[in-house]
């Protein structure tokens, strides 16, 4: 997996800020959910947010008949031929404020992706994150849903530096797989944004459990965004958003209506946390890990090529060839 956007260390100009999430109700119109969006994302700013989310497919209804129709091409340098996209950098620039804008579908050649854009408080696009992990169930008498029939997966891990520090960024189903939100960490992350519209089937049973693991893991702040929910449509979302904190407490959330979502985040209280419960002293690099276990596999196939090599009485100049060169030779 790729990794979109920096992953140096980052000094945010402000060790503790407000967060916002705008759990916002999504129409069949994409103009008006645009509009609305700014409303909520400009009364978010007023209230002292420096980092604002916005939920998954906010300028679209949750439909994989829609997603097409509602579709945006985004150039970094030419957001003309993306109205939402040119709205969240317009917001972020005039309020100076740190925008985690959803996600909104795509259009990338002949492909559809669930896309996530961040903007930083002077207006440009930070990082864009594709989701990862396409959303497939089939509950039989309740839900059948194939992301996949119209999504492509994205293939990239998106940790963004900004005004309020690293921000990893996932979409949705992403937050299911702990190995995305350990990377993040492992690579300086402090917060971890999900924009999700988890379902009614899902969301009783993983939303609340899946936030509070993830934090509590990684010893970072977690903040979810949803859509507010709609049962006039049959992927109705379960709403909740939420921030938690890194000993897995909820700190701030709301039920299934549009809201605002107010919390703070403070990076001492992340340290202070750490330096209490030291579980990342403990915990071995998963890359280390794999790295090493690399290293040894290399070596054993190294010296079983050489015995091999030396049997068949080859050359000398042999021994000096690649590994992979080599093995083809014998078999």
């Amino acid at each position: 997996m790729a990794e979109h956007g920096s992953s140096a260390c980052s000094h945010p100009s402000e060790r503790k800020y407000k967060i916002a999430l705008c759990q916002l109700f999504v129409s069949k119109n994409k103009l008006e959910n645009i509009r609305h969006a700014r409303e909520l994302l400009e009364a978010a700013a007023d209230g002292g947010a420096k980092l604002i989310l916005l939920p998954e497919m906010w300028n679209c209804p949750y439909s994989n008949e829609l997603f097409s129709l509602f579709a945006e091409e985004i150039d970094a340098d030419d957001l003309s031929g993306s109205p939402s996209c040119g709205m969240l950098a317009e917001v972020s620039r005039s309020r100076k404020v740190t925008l985690v804008g959803g996600s909104i579908p795509e259009r990338f050649g002949s492909h559809l992706y669930s896309t996530c854009c961040v903007f930083g408080s002077n207006g440009k696009l930070r990082a864009r994150h594709r989701k990862v992990h396409l959303f497939d169930v089939d509950i039989p008498g309740q839900l059948t849903f194939k992301e996949s029939a119209t999504l492509t997966a994205g293939d990239e891990l998106t940790i963004v530096d900004t005004d309020v520090g690293l921000l990893g960024i996932g979409i949705c189903h992403d937050i299911r797989f702990p190995e995305l939100a350990i990377l993040c960490a492992e690579r300086g992350a402090d917060v971890i944004c999900y924009l999700a519209a988890f379902e009614m089937n899902t969301g009783p049973l993983f939303w609340e459990v899946l936030q509070k693991a993830r934090a509590l893991d990684n010893q970072l702040y977690v903040a979810t965004c949803s859509p507010a929910r709609d049962l006039t449509i049959n992927h109705a979302a379960w709403g909740h958003s939420t921030v938690v904190g890194p000993f897995g407490e909820i700190l701030a959330t709301t039920g299934h209506e549009e809201a605002v979502v107010f919390a703070d985040i403070d990076y001492a209280y992340i340290r202070e946390v750490s330096d209490q419960h030291e579980t990342w002293w403990c915990r071995i690099s998963i890359k280390e890990e794999h790295a090493r276990q690399e290293r040894e596999c290399l070596e054993i196939w190294k010296e079983s090529i050489l015995e091999v090599l030396g049997w068949c009485k080859a050359p000398k100049f042999v021994k000096e060839v690649n590994i992979k060169e080599a093995l083809s030779w014998i078999w």
